[in-house]
């Protein structure tokens, strides 16, 4: 079980995501002027690659393909100097550190591996055994957020009290890895304590609190009926919660919630009268971040801009 204390502020090489490039950009932007604000010293590398995750859970990419994108990523990470592995998306999260145990635990895999960088004409790259620890060398940025929840608390400039918000974490973090959860992996809070210090109404617990945001990646496209169906019970469980704000962690939960809420009014008859926010992008505007420049509300499907003139 992790503990926040342990989660590294330093040498923290900020994992680029292929959802957050092209769904919300200012997850990211969010995100570098969180930790701008907060003195964590991280870096974004142009040599990394996609973690191939979308790919992956799509069938598209085999363990061994993606496990060797990983080991890449983790040599890349290491000529940095920036090796602890912080990102933006839960699964990500989940792929790398899947991977990395899967190289840590097969010396077969670690020389297929290399055996293909070598013949790529990449031997700086090659991946060393055990040179990156699954548990301690990688975190999901809301760990680092939640790490400096009261700091963020005393530095916001937005009074957030008499919002109603809840927490929507991805299972990808907290599901996959269970052991590796920071705090309880049955009522994960880490969302909760960032938002309580900027002073929300937090709804601690609410029916359907831990069920899937209902993307299930392929699931969305080739089950889209059950997909939309868990998508709208989760919502219909916020709305009798008077929940105004969601906040997330993953982007893909996010196209989940704030792609299809709109889509799920129609199909079901319903309204709902909430928002959906990344946790960066919620600790960002806290802290000032401009909303659109900084935040990117503008990407987003369920318009932000009533809820921010109430703020």
């Amino acid at each position: 079980m992790k503990e926040l204390a342990d989660v590294p502020v330093k040498g923290l090489l900020l994992f680029k995501s292929c959802l957050v490039s092209s769904e919300y950009p200012g997850i990211e932007s969010s995100t570098k002027y969180a930790f701008d604000r907060l003195g964590v010293d991280y870096l974004v590398s142009g040599e990394q690659s996609c973690c191939t995750g979308l790919g992956h859970y799509f069938d598209l990419f085999d363990q061994m393909t993606t496990t060797a994108i990983a080991a890449r990523n983790f040599a890349v990470a290491k000529k940095e100097g920036y090796t602890n592995i912080t990102t933006m998306c839960a699964t990500c999260y989940a792929i790398n550190k899947k991977s990395c145990s899967l190289l840590n635990n097969n010396r077969q895999v670690i020389s297929l591996v290399n055996d293909n960088v070598e013949a790529a004409g990449l031997d700086d790259l090659k991946y060393e055994a055990d040179s990156f620890d699954e548990v301690g060398n990688f975190y999901h940025v809301v760990e680092v957020l939640a790490k400096n929840a009261n700091r963020i608390g005393e530095l916001s400039i937005i009074d957030f009290a008499g919002v109603k918000m809840a927490a929507h974490h991805a299972c990808h973090y907290y599901k996959i890895d269970y052991e590796d959860v920071a705090g309880n992996p049955e009522h994960p809070e880490l969302i909760d304590h960032i938002a309580k210090a900027c002073g929300g109404d937090v709804v601690e617990w609410y029916e359907d609190r831990t069920l899937t945001c209902g993307a299930g990646f392929s699931q969305r496209y080739v089950n889209r009926e059950m997909s939309l169906k868990a998508t709208h019970a989760k919502l219909e469980s916020l709305k009798r919660a008077d929940v105004q704000l969601v906040l997330h962690m993953c982007p893909n939960c996010q196209v989940q919630y704030d792609r299809y809420q709109p889509v799920i009014e129609k199909e079901f008859g319903e309204e709902y009268d909430m928002v959906h926010m990344n946790i960066a992008q919620f600790t960002a505007l806290a802290l000032g971040g401009d909303p659109w420049k900084i935040c990117g509300f503008q990407t987003h499907s369920v318009d932000l801009t009533d809820f921010l003139k109430t703020l």
